[in-house]
C-alpha cells in the first residue's frame, strides 16, 4: 500500500509542495509535468513579454509542441501519444504557467480540432489530419462561436445547403483561437437537418480569415473572425458522426477541462513570483514577506490553488475512469478560474508599482485570464449549469 506523505524538506516550501500534491501523481505523471515546465521555462518564458507586447505568436511553435508530444496528446493512435486526462491537465497547468496564450493555442488544437476529427470524423479524415496535427505540421481551430451567438450557440446564423453533391457555406465565426494561423477550421453550421460539421481547408475560396487586433488579453495568442462566402466543399467534408449541436458542445467539453488545470498554473506563476519579489524587497528595513498582512494573503492564495488542485487531479481522475459529467467539469472551470484571476490580481497587489510591467507575470496572466473567464462557458453560464444539476430547472432563458 502506499503511503502518501510529501517528503520533508527545509526552508521555505513552494505553494504546492505545502498540500503534497506531488505524492498524488504516478512516475509518468510527474516527468510528463517535468518535461513540459522545462520547455516552458527555456523556450517560452524568455520570450513571452516580447510576444504579448508584440501581440503574436510564432507559427513555429506549433511544430515545438507537436516535438514535445503535447498535440492531441490524450487522444489515441494517428501519431497521437495517448496519455491519461490528468497528464493531460498537468501538460495545461505548465503550458499557462507560461501563458495562457500557450495552453489556448495546444487545446484548441488538440481537444477542439483533433478530438472533432478523432470523435467525429471519417476514418480517410483521422488519417489525411490528425498526423500532422498532432506533429504540428498542420495547425488548426474550431468555428463555432458567431459575433451574436456565443452562450447560445443553437442560434447561430452560419448556413450550410446542399448544392448537387456539394455543400456551400456562407456565414461568419469570431473569436476564433488560431485561426489566422490555421491551416484547417472545424466549421459548425445549421443545415436542414440540424446542426453539422464540415471540415474547410484555409485555403479554399471563399474563406478568409481577419485578425483581432487591438487586443487587451491573450496578447500572445492569435484570435480571429473567419468568414464564410459561398465556400463550396465536397461531401466528404462532412464529419459524418456529427448529427447535432451536441457534438460541438461535446468538444468545448474536452477542452474545458484543460482549462480546469491550466488556469491553476496561471495563479502558481503569479504565486511563486510574488513570493520570490517579496523576499527581495526591503520595505521599512526588512523584507516585505515579513510582514504579516503579506503572509496573510500568501497564506490565502495558497489555500485557493491547493484546493483548486485536489479538485483538479479529483475530475481527471474520474475523467480517466470515464464518469465525469459535464455540470462536473463546470465546477472546476468556474471555481478554478475564478480564484485563478483573483490570485494573480492579488499578487498584483504585492508587486506595487512594479506589477504593472512585463517583467513580472502576474498582471499579464490577470488580463489573459478575463478571456478564460468568458470563453468555453462564461462564468455565469457555467453557474447557472451547476444550478440546472442542482433543481433540474433550466434557467438559461
Amino acid at each position: 500500500m502506499t503511503t502518501l506523505t510529501a517528503p520533508r524538506k527545509t526552508g521555505p516550501l513552494r505553494p504546492l509542495e505545502l498540500f503534497g500534491t506531488d505524492v498524488l501523481l504516478d512516475e509518468d505523471e510527474r516527468d510528463i509535468a517535468g518535461t513540459v515546465r522545462k520547455f516552458v521555462e527555456t523556450r517560452l518564458k524568455p520570450n513571452v513579454e516580447d510576444w504579448f507586447e508584440s501581440a503574436t505568436l510564432p507559427k513555429e511553435l506549433a511544430k515545438e509542441f507537436g516535438k514535445l508530444g503535447v498535440l492531441g496528446m490524450h487522444l489515441d493512435g494517428y501519431g497521437c501519444a495517448g496519455t491519461s486526462a490528468v497528464s493531460y491537465g498537468l501538460a495545461c497547468l505548465e503550458l499557462e504557467a507560461g501563458d495562457s496564450g500557450f495552453r489556448s493555442f495546444v487545446s484548441v488544437q488538440g481537444s477542439l480540432s483533433m478530438f472533432s476529427i478523432y470523435r467525429y470524423g471519417s476514418e480517410e479524415q483521422k488519417q489525411e489530419w490528425l498526423p500532422r496535427l498532432a506533429a504540428g505540421d498542420a495547425i488548426g481551430c474550431f468555428g463555432l462561436t458567431e459575433p451574436d451567438f456565443g452562450s447560445n450557440p443553437a442560434g447561430m446564423r452560419t448556413r450550410a445547403r446542399r448544392e448537387g453533391s456539394d455543400w456551400v457555406l456562407n456565414g461568419t465565426k469570431m473569436w476564433i483561437t488560431n485561426g489566422g494561423l490555421a491551416d484547417v477550421a472545424t466549421i459548425w453550421a445549421q443545415t436542414e437537418d440540424g446542426v453539422r460539421g464540415f471540415l474547410v481547408p484555409t485555403d479554399t475560396k471563399g474563406f478568409t480569415a481577419n485578425n483581432i487586433h487591438k487586443k487587451l488579453s491573450l496578447r500572445a495568442s492569435v484570435t480571429s473572425e473567419l468568414v464564410l462566402d459561398n465556400v463550396r466543399l465536397p461531401e466528404s467534408a462532412q464529419l459524418p458522426e456529427a448529427l447535432s449541436l451536441s457534438a460541438p458542445l461535446s468538444c468545448l467539453n474536452e477542452a474545458r477541462f484543460g482549462i480546469v488545470f491550466g488556469a491553476l498554473g496561471a495563479a502558481r506563476d503569479s504565486l511563486e513570483s510574488a513570493i520570490a519579489y517579496a523576499g527581495s524587497r526591503e520595505v521599512f528595513d526588512k523584507p516585505l514577506s515579513s510582514f504579516q498582512l503579506t503572509q496573510e494573503k500568501f497564506a490565502n492564495m495558497t489555500l485557493e490553488l491547493g484546493k483548486g488542485m485536489l479538485l483538479a487531479l479529483h475530475l481527471g481522475r474520474m475523467k480517466d475512469d470515464g464518469g465525469v459529467s459535464p455540470e462536473q467539469i463546470s465546477l472546476g472551470k468556474l471555481n478554478n478560474v475564478r480564484e485563478a484571476i483573483a490570485i494573480a490580481r492579488e499578487c498584483r497587489t504585492i508587486l506595487g508599482g512594479s506589477g504593472i510591467t512585463l517583467e513580472y507575470p502576474p498582471l499579464r496572466h490577470a488580463n489573459n485570464l478575463e478571456s478564460v473567464l468568458t470563453y468555453e462557458g462564461t462564468s455565469e453560464m457555467h453557474l447557472l449549469s451547476i444550478g440546472k444539476a442542482l433543481t433540474g430547472q433550466a434557467a438559461f432563458r
